[in-house]
């Protein structure tokens, strides 16, 4: 899939919208701790005043109104009028940091209210138990719960505000205009839709939050698959030329014949000394691909291909390993590094297998280029069946060298075919394509 961005959109247009929202949804997510004001991790400053703004707005411009609306349409009495007045708006500066106790203190406030106002001289014509003053101020109290509290909460508030209006309704006086479905039907909409916001600003925050989770689980994933390339790399490495080492110091008795006793010994340790290091270095293999350790911190030395091939092969020959070597002329021209390093491996890893599970077999290594098209290199190790003159290094495999060859030449878009002859003995051949088909982007 092609990551080039379109040719008729501008950089910026498909990131500006989702962006917007983010912060929009920052702003709205639930406060996390109690007595937290409304919009307090906002990421700008005006943003976390603008709660504390308006409720101060609210309260400078209803206390006023209320006391003057109470006094003049509703005939209450002075007094009556200025302690309801502050009961009824002065509270509105508690929602934005505990919505819910200021909601209890507005709800009795405007309760007492309404209770009062039926002995009021003018209160015949006017809107009642609720007055204008008190549902505007009983509104903005459902944007503070509606932006903080839960569902449950929500829909308890609104429940107790039509029942209390509707016990009130038994005391109305005559002629009132009756406000108390006005009032349950807008703190209603009020509700749901500051809950909705809420909502929507919370499902974002956990978006944003898993979607942190998983680029770390990502992360955390190409970690771990490059420390399990590593440890292939180290049991190719290590493995062939520990087990080279093991069947040099086992067989140097056999191939050195007179030699003196204290020499023999030391072979001997040193080939101890060599199985236990296959030991460790196979633990240090599982480590690597699991969770534990880091891993070697990269490869400085420059990484083998087929020229290295011929060495590979002296090596094994000196260790007392019979292998013949067929390397045809030109077969790492033009080779790409991933296909020069994986037929190096392959061979190698074919090789060390040799030694640890039939020591003295005769192999055949043959790597060749593939007449014609494709363009193919060819990678063939065959050995017979093992024979009694030298000790076997080991009795059971790890099972990753097999692996490793498969991934290798998967990896460069190639066949491996692996196994045992009839006769006795193993074969493991390798087509590597020198060019492979490239992928359609999708």
């Amino acid at each position: 899939m092609s990551d080039a961005p379109g040719p008729t959109a501008p950089p910026t247009a498909p990131v500006r919208g989702p962006r917007k929202a983010t912060r929009f949804a920052v702003v709205l997510r639930t406060p996390a701790r109690p007595g937290e004001p409304l919009f307090a991790r906002a990421p700008r400053r005006w943003q976390r005043w603008t709660p504390l703004v308006v409720t101060g707005v609210f309260v400078v411009s209803l206390l006023p109104i209320t006391i003057a609306v109470l006094t003049n349409d509703y005939k209450a009495g002075g007094g009556w009028a200025g302690a309801l007045g502050v009961a009824q708006t002065v509270p509105l500066l508690l929602a934005v940091t505990r919505p819910l106790p200021a909601w209890g203190m507005v709800l009795l406030a405007d309760t007492l209210g309404a209770m009062l106002l039926i002995h009021a001289d003018e209160v015949a014509g006017h809107a009642w138990p609720w007055t204008p003053m008190a549902i505007v101020g009983y509104l903005l109290l459902m944007v503070c719960l509606g932006l903080r509290e839960s569902v449950r909460t929500l829909i308890g508030v609104w429940l107790a505000t039509g029942a209390v209006g509707v016990v009130l309704g038994f005391f109305a006086p005559a002629g009132v205009m009756n406000s108390v479905a006005l009032l349950f039907v807008l703190a209603g909409t009020f509700l749901a839709l500051t809950g909705a916001l809420r909502l929507l600003g919370d499902a974002q925050q956990r978006i944003t939050e898993q979607e942190h989770i998983s680029e770390a689980e990502r992360s955390r994933r190409t970690l771990l698959e490059e420390r399990a390339r590593i440890a292939r790399e180290l049991h190719d490495v290590v493995a062939h030329h520990m087990s080279v080492i093991t069947v040099q110091a086992d067989s140097a008795p056999y191939r050195l014949p007179g030699m003196a006793e204290p020499v023999q010994e030391e072979f001997a340790a040193i080939a101890a000394s060599a199985r236990e290091s296959l030991g460790e270095m196979r633990r240090l293999l599982t480590v690597l691909r699991g969770d534990g350790g880091d891993g070697p911190a990269g490869e400085r030395a420059p990484q083998p291909g087929i020229d290295r091939i011929q060495q590979l092969v002296e090596a094994t020959v000196r260790a007392g390993q019979p292998v013949e070597l067929s390397l045809a002329a030109g077969a790492a021209r033009d080779v790409p590094p991933a296909v020069d390093l994986s037929a190096y491996r392959i061979v190698q890893e074919a090789l060390a297998n040799v030694v640890r599970h039939a020591p003295g077999a005769t192999t055949r290594v043959s790597v060749s280029r593939s007449p014609g098209e494709p363009d193919e290199v060819l990678v063939l190790v065959v050995n017979g069946p093992a024979r009694d003159a030298l000790v076997a290094v080991e009795t059971s495999g790890t099972g990753h060298g097999l692996v490793g060859m498969r991934e290798r030449v998967r990896l460069t878009g190639g066949t491996l075919d692996t196994g045992p002859l009839s006769g006795g003995g193993f074969r493991v051949a390798a087509r590597l394509p020198v060019n492979p088909p490239a992928e359609e982007s999708s």
